[in-house]
């Protein structure tokens, strides 16, 4: 698995615990807004972090750290993936896995491996739009498919989704938390003008207003769980 960089302490990545976060370089997207290009396009980020300097600093911070949350990019697409969560889990830790779903066999691998323990998946919009959204030719089929994966895995999980206005709509909102009734956790971020894949996107105000946020709350409330927005 190639990594861009190690953060090396979080408390808000992995709720309730303390977590380091792993970086992996690459991903099979290409979501205009993303705000790591760095992190998408492995040419913007040649250098990686030896796997030999993750496990030395997790060997150092048993006892002090609970968890490890592997994050991009996108790690499911890294064939080192299964064994990297591996060693991780037997010095001990929690893994947290983020993924954008584009993977389901992977996300059953890791699950049927018992080598995570709570994943959070992004979702990028109703299904029909995911080739437009992503810019990439992905399968519909593959992120329902991981949705319903992750929903009956019985362990701890999160969907999110960016509200990135224009791009997304408060009915395609709607439509994505019908996609997720039952879910037990639904975290909707407001989209924060950054540095993204597309420098278009820090200039094109794509913040939802606070009308349209309280009507999606409204109309999420009562199919999913929890219902965070940030």
């Amino acid at each position: 698995m190639n990594i861009g960089y190690l953060q090396k302490s979080s408390v808000i990545e992995y709720p309730g615990k303390i977590c380091c976060i792993v970086f992996s370089i690459g991903c099979n997207f290409r979501c205009p807004y993303c705000h790591n290009p760095e992190l998408v396009e492995p040419s913007l980020f040649p250098e990686q972090v030896p796997h030999d300097e993750i496990f030395s600093f997790l060997e150092k911070r048993k006892g002090k750290l609970d968890a490890v949350s592997i994050t991009g990019g996108e790690p499911t697409i890294h064939s080192g993936l299964i064994s990297f969560m591996k060693e991780v889990k037997s010095l001990g830790f929690l893994v947290k896995l983020d993924t954008n779903g584009s993977r389901p066999s992977v996300v059953a691998e890791a699950l049927r491996q018992g080598l995570t323990d709570y994943i959070a998946m992004d979702i990028k919009g109703p299904p029909a739009r995911y080739p437009e959204i992503t810019g990439t030719a992905c399968n519909p089929a593959d992120i329902e498919k991981t949705i319903r994966i992750i929903m009956g895995s019985g362990l701890d999980y999160e969907f999110r989704t960016t509200m990135a206005g224009s791009l997304l709509t408060p009915q395609d909102l709607r439509e994505m938390g019908t996609m997720i009734r039952g879910a037990s956790r639904y975290v909707i971020q407001r989209f924060t003008a950054s540095k993204h894949l597309d420098p278009a996107y820090k200039e094109l105000g794509l913040k939802m207003g606070e009308g349209d946020i309280d009507e999606i709350k409204a109309h999420l409330a009562g199919l999913v769980g929890r219902l965070i927005v940030r």
